[in-house]
């Protein structure tokens, strides 16, 4: 009855580049901001603590006339199998009909979402002449954090790694992430070369391994944690003023990647106030009464609109919590469902 564009991972990974979903995430929080978007409470489950977990998340574009879920499970042990840790799928309905549109593979889409939505955390909200980034995690989140990250920072020199779990796989992500980075990112703006020529002196800087957080996070302007950690690993007592820190591991209850006291001298945004405190870096700052809700100074989408103010001086601390909404994901996918559909990529199915 109904014909549907089925795009798998290697469709899309071909033909999202960072920038445009840098863009249209940022799209998807102005629309939140002004009430033009949905987001619809997560579900989420832990097979095995810390080990393997399953999301789904769902929402509407009014805007985009686009509404939608996503189910992404981590199975921490699958690179041992031969398999991704992520992986996940996601389906497009249109918002005045229900037809659906579209099914995708998810895991890309998360992935370089994410990446966007840290970048935009640090462009409306770290210091202009940021030097020293800090990236605190080298999973499967790192090297989009990284890539969407020095697109949007232009004085960046030194990225500092760091592993809490194994100095050696900080070291071995450090020896190929300009190979990554060139090749997975840089590559796609090959037919745009002033982007091309610009981003790829962006990745020119250097990479370390670090096996010191406290040091790394003495120098740090901006810090980017992503990991599953359960505790934190950054010390109020460690940090700088003028950092801004980007929390982006924390998206269940119970996870907590920096000491929650840090909240209380920083200015804190978030993507949605209500999951941030439910489920992001904020939670438990909350719950220890170290800030209320009202201490948050809003929702980034605010922010870009110009509705509340950010960074006030060079030494603010800020902090920006973002747990993932599904409004991230529906406007990316609906981007690649586009460019799929110009490029006669993917299958339809009918159905």
């Amino acid at each position: 009855m109904f014909k549907i564009k089925v795009l798998r991972r290697e469709d899309i990974e071909s033909i999202l580049d960072i920038r445009s979903v840098i863009q249209g995430v940022e799209e998807a929080y102005v629309s939140k901001a002004r009430n033009e978007a949905d987001v619809f409470p997560m579900i989420f489950h832990e097979f095995d603590s810390g080990k393997a977990d399953m999301d789904i998340k769902a929402g509407h574009l009014k805007g985009a006339n686009l509404y939608g879920f996503k189910q992404v499970s981590w199975f921490g042990e699958n690179p041992e199998k031969g398999l991704p840790a992520l992986l996940g799928s996601m389906m497009l309905f249109e918002g005045d009909t229900g037809r659906p549109l579209g099914l995708l593979d998810a895991s890309y889409i998360t992935s370089i979402r994410t990446g966007a939505a840290g970048a935009i955390g640090i462009k409306y909200l770290a210091r202009k002449n940021s030097k020293n980034l800090l990236m605190i995690g080298t999973g499967n989140q790192a090297i989009y954090q990284l890539a969407a990250t020095l697109s949007v920072l232009s004085e960046i020199k030194t990225v500092s790694v760091y592993n809490p779990r194994s100095p050696e796989k900080a070291e071995k992500f450090v020896e190929t992430v300009k190979d990554t980075l060139n090749n997975d990112f840089l590559a796609k703006f090959d037919e745009n070369r002033e982007a091309y020529q610009e981003i790829k002196k962006r990745y020119d800087v250097e990479f370390q391994a670090v096996d010191n957080i406290e040091k790394a996070t003495n120098k740090a302007d901006v810090i980017i944690t992503a990991t599953p950690s359960k505790k934190p690993m950054i010390q109020k007592e460690w940090i700088k003023k003028g950092v801004h820190i980007n929390c982006i591991g924390s998206d269940m209850e119970g996870k907590q990647e920096i000491d929650e006291e840090i909240f209380g001298i920083a200015r804190v945004f978030v993507d949605d106030i209500n999951q941030s405190i439910r489920v992001g870096e904020t939670e438990t700052a909350i719950k220890k009464e170290v800030i209320r809700r009202e201490d948050i100074i809003g929702e980034i989408g605010n922010l870009i609109e110009g509705k509340i103010s950010g960074r006030l001086t060079d030494e603010d601390v800020t902090i920006f919590d973002t747990s993932g909404l599904a409004i991230q994901d529906l406007i990316t996918a609906k981007y690649a469902l586009d460019l799929a559909e110009k490029k006669g990529l993917g299958a339809e199915v009918e159905i």
